[in-house]
């Protein structure tokens, strides 16, 4: 069997590709193909562990589930996850390598090249497609020389590239004509066709403008796509991507940390009908008609805390708890929520010791040592079932220890406050049980109503409907050309 491949790059950063090809995937698997998604190089915090104990792009894992596959390191063999402005922690297929400044990965990029390939072929050789996304924009020729997100790629593997624009930004045909003017001819030849992204309104309207941009470049269009008005209901990658849901009275309140990680957990309380999910951006108090105070997990915990206190909002979360409202802290809000974290080895920066928010008596210490694992667990309250992932680099002990609430394997895991209203776990995924989700809201005074994993492939699928009508699929496919041999 040999695979074919494609792959989907944008004129920018957030103009829809993941989703497009998760959308694609989940429309050509129901075609009879078997498809793999890759993404060579990724950027993100919200990370997704793979049954292997590996850390791809939760984008990646959300493709796989739409081709109905399990996610694997392979998908997304080289992950940055931004510490500070200038730095990151990377990932070589799903295992740390160590931390590095944005200069010193732009100047040595040696080995990743050679690691993606290697990924990438062995996606390969088990499907008939692989759809490739790209990262950012190839239109940032600053970056083109030592690529392995975009261009670079494209022409190590020679893949065929559909450019997407999106319309919602404005200034769509300047991006993809625009695009077309600064690449070297060497990366045009790779081009097959373009699209537009997240058109509002009558499509109809901008036959014109699909039209002047086929003129202008020689490229063919494979659609212009509606906005599709369900993707809030899937998993998000990008912080730019998290925002508040309105729904029912029982409010959920977030503090948009500044290296806020793994925010999936708040995706199916904002899928419950019942429930308001409130992200509350910097330079806002946190509301004071909180029914919880949500503090994500934080790919910088120590930064972060200080980022809240800068903030104020450490005082508005202690207000909360004196008014009898309730708290949960998910790995990084766990850690900052306990009397002191500890950082003697300088993980997340130069060492030191700092005074948590003191509502939980643990402290944390943290290590080298980085626990990624996929976790079954069940709550010590009903027994019921939860399956969710950790991935942290810390260790948390205390007196609120010994009122831990979830039992996983052998071991008791998270810690509560003497009055249960305060929370702590460094397990992510706790919501997406029902049963569990049920009775935490429950405790809150309110009803759940939905199934989460069900409304997450229904919403696949729908996502799959829509490109079907507003792509032209038949074309995409005919252009994806065959895989050479490693």
């Amino acid at each position: 069997m040999t695979a074919r491949a494609l792959m989907i790059q944008g004129t920018g950063s957030n103009v829809g590709k993941s989703l497009l090809v998760a959308g694609l995937a989940r429309a050509f698997v129901r075609r009879g193909l078997s498809v793999a998604p890759f993404k060579s190089q990724n950027m993100s915090n919200n990370a997704a562990v793979t049954p292997e104990g590996g850390e791809i792009g939760r984008a990646q894992a959300l493709q796989a589930r739409a081709a109905g596959l399990a996610p694997h390191v392979d998908m997304n063999p080289v992950l940055l996850k931004p510490e500070t402005d200038t730095g990151a922690q990377l990932i070589v297929q799903g295992k740390r390598r160590g931390t590095q400044s944005a200069g010193s990965f732009m100047r040595d990029k040696s080995g990743l090249l050679k690691a993606a390939l290697e990924s990438y072929h062995r996606l390969a050789a088990g499907v008939d497609l692989v759809l490739i996304e790209g990262a950012g924009s190839p239109a940032e020729t600053n970056l083109r020389q030592g690529d392995i997100a975009n261009m670079g790629f494209a022409c190590a593997v020679q893949a065929p590239v559909v450019l997407v624009g999106d319309i919602h930004r404005g200034g769509v045909i300047a991006q993809i004509v625009g695009t077309q003017a600064v690449l070297d001819p060497t990366d045009l030849e790779r081009i097959v066709g373009f699209a537009v992204n997240r058109f509002r309104g009558d499509v109809s309207l901008f036959d014109a403008g699909r039209d002047d941009i086929a003129r202008r470049t020689g490229w063919p269009s494979l659609g212009v796509i509606p906005w599709f008005w369900e993707a809030w209901k899937l998993p998000a990658e990008d912080m730019m991507d998290i925002a508040s849901r309105r729904g029912g009275a029982c409010k959920v309140v977030v503090p948009q940390l500044e290296r806020m990680a793994n925010f999936d957990d708040l995706d199916p309380l904002a899928a419950e009908p019942e429930v308001t999910v409130e992200i509350v951006p910097p330079g806002r108090a946190l509301p004071g008609d909180a029914d919880l105070v949500l503090i994500p997990g934080s790919k910088s915990t120590i930064g972060d805390l200080a980022y809240l206190r800068a903030q104020g909002w450490d005082i508005d979360i202690l207000a909360h708890h004196r008014r009898g409202g309730h708290v949960l802290g998910l790995c990084g809000g766990y850690q900052m929520l306990g009397k002191t974290i500890d950082d003697p080895l300088g993980v997340e920066g130069a060492p030191g010791k700092v005074a948590g928010l003191g509502l939980l008596d643990v402290h944390t210490v943290m290590s080298d040592d980085k626990r990624v694992t996929l976790t079954e667990a069940s709550s010590l309250q009903g027994g019921l079932p939860v399956q969710g992932y950790e991935i942290h680099m810390g260790r948390t002990t205390g007196a609120d220890c010994k009122r831990g609430w979830l039992q996983i394997a052998d071991r008791v895991e998270g810690a509560a406050s003497q009055d249960g209203r305060v929370l702590g776990s460094y397990l992510h995924g706790l919501f997406s049980a029902d049963g569990f989700r049920a009775h935490y809201l429950s405790q809150l005074g309110y009803d759940s109503s939905t199934q989460y994993e069900d409304s997450v492939e229904d919403t696949l699928d729908a996502l799959a409907d829509h490109l079907e009508q507003h792509m032209d699929l038949d074309h995409l496919l005919s252009l994806a050309t065959e895989v050479p041999a490693p």
